[in-house]
């Protein structure tokens, strides 16, 4: 139940953001403290002197090992509220971590060659940052208990954007907000469960009787005059206001297209396009280094895979398709073959589907690995695709799906991927209602452009291969 009719007592009410800052400043403490250790433990074992002679020359382990922390934590959604809420999910989140960071370091071991990395320096790490985290997340409630109090909002509006953005909280944020009431024009008495409880004009005389510290404007067409006098009261007496849109994108990872209407500014990139952002620059050079490790990848597998796939049904080894690129140009896309090739012959260009029929014995296994996705590396160097992107769509769909769905076309201002963030949070999409809800999450990516998130999206696609979650 989001609604809570009794206000609890009058703790600090963090922001999702703070309460996002307050757990990785906890975890970066302990993973320094797990490092020193792994220092001390490795001086006792080799007999040196624990002084700042051993430590110095060895400290670019502090700056590795909290960006390889913050990295795999990012990736595997450990700073998601509903994460750290459950003891018990949380402790799984930090095995699946601290297993991946050692599997990350022995490959890293084994092909560094001349680094002369440190043997078991990584286990007594590994053994400390995990007791130190699992510690500072269980005991977190005591240790912050000052500011674990959700945050109370009001919700001013009354449409369908009240509702998702009520549905939203229940679903990924519970763990952080107390909706106190809608505040409506009175045409109804509750949305959702939540009841109405006022119009704009008592907006900031029950923000302060509930103890609320957040307003969320949901209304899509222009407030009343009422409405809008009550919102400025409540901005002018310090409280935050935030468009739905807004809060929506931080809590789910998403866009709500459908409730922006026409305002491109929650569509598009924050800041635009700049010549002096070197992101583009690096995002580039990564491309290039990464499709050339991919190439002695893709050469090594070629003969097998081509073997295997002409054996299983005859037709060619590969097959391209015309898809969408940057700014609407069309480009050829490759791929190993993965279905019949007389698979569209009655129906016509459609979406592949959950166990479709379709796909060759080969092909589901490739499918299910992205080894099919292998020959986009030639997509990648020609500069067609980026590595990381909103998945290509075919004309065919682009044009159907520009007329159904709001801001599709904004797909089309960056590079397509070969994945992308949108592959990595939702599940495969077979209908034009996927196809909405991926859109929503290309244009968080599209928004939020980093290395950062670029590597991110990276780590979790090689989660999804090693789970064989492809279809």
């Amino acid at each position: 139940m989001i609604f809570s009719p009794v206000p609890t007592g009058r703790r600090l009410q963090l922001r999702l953001s703070e309460r996002r800052w307050l757990l990785m400043a906890g975890d970066v403490l302990a993973v320094l403290i797990a490092v020193l250790i792994a220092l001390f433990v490795w001086s006792v074992v080799g007999r040196y002197r624990f002084t700042l002679d051993f430590i110095l020359p060895r400290s670019y382990w502090f700056v590795v090992l909290v960006g390889l922390w913050l990295l795999l934590a990012s990736a595997n959604d450990f700073y998601d509220l509903r994460v750290s809420a459950s003891r018990a999910v949380t402790i799984q989140h930090l095995i699946v971590i601290t297993l991946q960071m050692l599997v990350i370091y022995l490959v890293v071991f084994f092909l560094a060659g001349s680094l002369r990395l440190p043997r078991l320096f990584i286990l007594y790490y590994g053994g400390a940052s995990f007791i130190l985290i699992a510690l500072f997340r269980l005991l977190n409630p005591a240790l912050a208990r000052w500011a674990s109090a959700r945050r109370r909002v009001l919700i001013v509006g009354t449409d369908a954007a009240t509702a998702a953005i009520i549905g939203a909280i229940a679903r990924y944020a519970q763990p952080a907000y107390d909706i106190r009431g809608v505040i409506g024009n009175g045409a109804v008495s509750e949305v959702d469960g939540v009841p109405v409880r006022g119009s704009g004009k008592n907006l900031l005389r029950l923000a302060r009787q509930e103890g609320v510290s957040e307003i969320i404007v949901t209304a899509t067409h222009a407030l009343s005059d009422e409405m809008f006098q009550g919102v400025m009261d409540a901005y002018e007496a310090g409280l935050t206001v935030v468009p739905m849109p807004l809060l929506y994108e931080r809590i789910t990872g998403q866009v709500p297209v459908e409730y922006v209407m026409q305002n491109w500014s929650v569509v598009l990139p924050i800041e635009g396009g700049s010549i002096f952002n070197p992101y583009q620059l690096f995002k580039r050079l990564l491309d290039v280094v990464l499709v050339l490790m991919g190439f002695a990848v893709f050469l090594l597998l070629l003969p097998l895979l081509a073997l295997l796939i002409k054996l299983d049904s005859p037709g060619g080894i590969f097959y391209s398709q015309e898809r969408v690129g940057l700014n609407g140009r069309i480009f050829r896309i490759y791929k190993f073959r993965s279905m019949r090739s007389d698979a569209e012959a009655a129906t016509g260009a459609v979406f592949s589907q959950q166990g479709d029929p379709r796909v060759t014995r080969v092909g589901r296994v490739m499918r299910k690995t992205r080894l099919d996705e292998l020959p986009q590396l030639v997509n990648v160097l020609r500069g067609d695709m980026s590595i990381v992107g909103p998945r290509p769509e075919r004309p065919e769909h682009v044009r159907r799906l520009v007329e159904k769905i709001p801001f599709y076309r904004t797909r089309h201002v960056i590079r397509p991927g070969l994945t992308g963030w949108a592959q990595v949070r939702y599940s495969y999409g077979s209908t034009d209602e996927d196809a909405l809800v991926k859109l929503q999450y290309d244009l968080y990516y599209i928004r939020h452009q980093s290395l950062a998130l670029d590597l991110n999206i990276m780590v979790r696609t090689i989660g999804k291969v090693i789970r064989m979650s492809g279809v």
